[in-house]
C-alpha cells in the first residue's frame, strides 16, 4: 500500500507543471468597498491601502460566468473549424477568434488539471490520516507540501487567466513626450519648486528604468523653480509604465525658499503632468500654411544662460491653436525641429482624445473623466506621506519617493494593477449589458 502511494505521488509530481506566476502589476478606479488595509513594509513606518489582488476577481460570480461564456465560445469555434464546408473567408474569421481565445483556453485547461491533481493529493492525505508509522508520516509531510504547491499554482494560474482578459493597449510600447507644468496659486513659487522636484523625480525614474531622457524644453523660474519642461523618454514600454502619471499633482508643505517661506505655514500648490505617446509609426499631416513660426530670445535667470540671438522657436498650429516651443540650444534650426516634434505629438494626442471621448462618454458619467485636469495624487511633506487618490495607495518617506526609484515604481505598479481590474470588470459589464435584452424576454 505504501509503495503504491509513493508511486502515485511521484507520478503526480511529474505531471505538475510549475508556473512562473509572476505577472505585471497594475490601472483605473473601482469601488472602495473592496479596499483592504495591508501592511506593506516590515518596518511599520509605511503602509499601503490597496485593492484586493487581481487574481481575487476569479471568485467574482459575474467574472466566472463571463469566463464560462468565453470557454463555451472557444469550444463552439473548435467544432465549427472541423467542418470542411466552410468558405475561406468564414474560416479566416473563425481562426482569428479561435486564436484570440486560445491562451485563455490553455490556462483554463491548466487550472482544471491542477484542480484534479489537488483532489488526488487530498484523497491520499485523507487515506494516510491517523497513521503513526514513521514512513507514513514522512509521506504525509510530502503530500502536504505538494498540496501547498499545487494550491499556490492554482492561485497563480487564476491570476494569469484574469490578466488574459485585460484588453491590450497598442500604444504600450511607445516612447513618450512628458511635460511638467507649474500650477498657479498665491505665492506661485511653491508650485514652481514642486514642478522642478517632479521633473527631477521622473528623470530619476528614467535612470532607474534605464531609459533615455532627452530634454526638449526647460523654462526655469526664480528660487530654483521650474515653469515648464518637456522631455522625450525612450525605452522599453515607457508609455505602459507612465501613461497613468498624467494629471494634476498636489503638494502640501511649508516652503523652504521664496516669498511663501516667510509665512511659515503649510501651503498648497499644484502642477500638471502631461503624457503624450509617440508611436514608432504615426503620421500627422501638417500643412505649412497652417503654421505660424515665431522666433525670440531664450528666457532664463540671466547671465550666460540667456541667448543674445533669436534662437528660440515657437510654432502655432492655427486651425487648432496648439503651440509648441523650444529654446534648448543656440541653434534656431535644431530648436525648430524639436518644436515640430512636440507639435506633432500634441496634435496626435488631440486626435486620439476625440476617439477616446466618443467611446467612453457613458463611463465617464459614472466614475469621472480621469482627464489630466483631475487631481490624482497628493504629496504631503509635512506628514511625510504620498497618497494616490485613485487607488488609496499610501506610502511614507517622501524624500526617498521623490528620487524616482523603487518607491515610485511600486506605486505605479499598484495603479496599473488597479486599472487592469477595472478593465476586466468593464468587459464583464459590457457582456452583461449585451445579454440583458435576452434575459428580459426569458421572464427571469
Amino acid at each position: 500500500m505504501l509503495v503504491s502511494c509513493r508511486f502515485r505521488l511521484c507520478s503526480l509530481c511529474s505531471r505538475v507543471v510549475h508556473s512562473s506566476g509572476g505577472g505585471i502589476r497594475g490601472w483605473r478606479t473601482l469601488n472602495y468597498a473592496n479596499m483592504t488595509e495591508v501592511q506593506h513594509w516590515s518596518t511599520g513606518a509605511s503602509k499601503r491601502f490597496s485593492h484586493s489582488d487581481l487574481g481575487e476577481l476569479y471568485k467574482n460570480e459575474s467574472v466566472q460566468r463571463y469566463l464560462e461564456q468565453l470557454m463555451e465560445e472557444h469550444r463552439d469555434l473548435s467544432k465549427k473549424l472541423q467542418h470542411v464546408y466552410l468558405s475561406e473567408s468564414d474560416r479566416k474569421v473563425l481562426i482569428k477568434k479561435h486564436t484570440e481565445l486560445l491562451p485563455l483556453a490553455n490556462v483554463f485547461g491548466s487550472i482544471e488539471q491542477a484542480l484534479k491533481d489537488l483532489e488526488e493529493v487530498r484523497s491520499l492525505l485523507h487515506s494516510s490520516a491517523g497513521s503513526k508509522d514513521d514512513e507514513d508520516e514522512h509521506l504525509t509531510q510530502l503530500l502536504k507540501e505538494e498540496e501547498a504547491e499545487i494550491s499556490s499554482k492554482i492561485l497563480a494560474l487564476r491570476k494569469e487567466m484574469i490578466k488574459a482578459l485585460v484588453p491590450t493597449d497598442p500604444l504600450d510600447s511607445s516612447n513618450i513626450l512628458l511635460e511638467v507644468v507649474s500650477g498657479r496659486t498665491t505665492g506661485g513659487d511653491i508650485c514652481q519648486q514642486f514642478t522642478r522636484e517632479m521633473f527631477d523625480m521622473y528623470q530619476g525614474f528614467a535612470y532607474y528604468k534605464n531609459w533615455d531622457f532627452e530634454v526638449l524644453n526647460y523654462t526655469p523660474a526664480e528660487y530654483g523653480g521650474l515653469h515648464h519642461a518637456a522631455v522625450r523618454i525612450a525605452g522599453e514600454n515607457v508609455y505602459r509604465h507612465l501613461k497613468h502619471e498624467g494629471g494634476t499633482h498636489r503638494v502640501q508643505r511649508i516652503p523652504e525658499v521664496g516669498l511663501s517661506s516667510r509665512m511659515q505655514r503649510i501651503h498648497t500648490g499644484t502642477m500638471t503632468v502631461i503624457i503624450l505617446p509617440q508611436p514608432v509609426e504615426f503620421d500627422v499631416h501638417i500643412d505649412p500654411k497652417d503654421l505660424r513660426i515665431d522666433t525670440f530670445r531664450s528666457r532664463g535667470a540671466g547671465g550666460q544662460s540667456v541667448n543674445t540671438t533669436d534662437s528660440a522657436v515657437r510654432i502655432v498650429h492655427l486651425p487648432t491653436g496648439i503651440t509648441a516651443e523650444c529654446q534648448q540650444t543656440r541653434s534656431q534650426l535644431q530648436n525648430r525641429d524639436t518644436a515640430m516634434r512636440v507639435l506633432r505629438a500634441r496634435l496626435y494626442q488631440g486626435m486620439m482624445g476625440k476617439e477616446v471621448e466618443q467611446r467612453d462618454t457613458a463611463r465617464k458619467q459614472q466614475v469621472g473623466s480621469r482627464s489630466q485636469s483631475e487631481r490624482i495624487r497628493t504629496y504631503n511633506f509635512s506628514q511625510d506621506r504620498v497618497t494616490d487618490h485613485r487607488t488609496g495607495y499610501v506610502t511614507r518617506d517622501i524624500k526617498e519617493f521623490m528620487k524616482g526609484g523603487e518607491a515610485l515604481d511600486d506605486l505605479i505598479s499598484d495603479v496599473h494593477e488597479h486599472t487592469e481590474r477595472e478593465a476586466v470588470m468593464e468587459a464583464v459589464e459590457s457582456s452583461v449589458r449585451l445579454k440583458r435584452p435576452d434575459s428580459g424576454r426569458s421572464g427571469e
